[in-house]
């Protein structure tokens, strides 16, 4: 059950993040855009702007699987000290 949760946390991390990036995709229309006309083709355009697009879908997925492994080493160090304190207590009992 916690796998599904943390799949759907990564999945909806990683398409709000791929959805927030934009930056490539103007540059690359904008760079696309003075091209297509020099050459009187929508070729640029279409080459750019996807290329800009992936990109940003990349870049977003990235940001989201550096946050993730940011997380699970929280996590894992919140364990360990846990972990550690419950071995201290039993050590100090016996």
């Amino acid at each position: 059950m916690g796998s599904q949760e943390t799949v759907k946390q990564l999945e909806d991390c990683s398409v709000a993040n791929a959805m927030g990036t934009w930056v490539f995709s103007v540059a690359g229309a904008l760079l696309a855009i003075p091209v297509g006309i020099k050459r009187k083709s929508l070729a640029p355009l279409v080459f750019f702007g996807t290329t800009g697009t992936m990109l940003d879908i990349i870049m977003g997925i990235t940001q989201c699987e550096r946050e993730h492994a940011e997380r699970q080493a929280k996590l894992l160090e919140a364990q360990t000290c846990a972990t550690d304190a419950s071995l201290a207590e039993t050590g100090a009992e016996s």
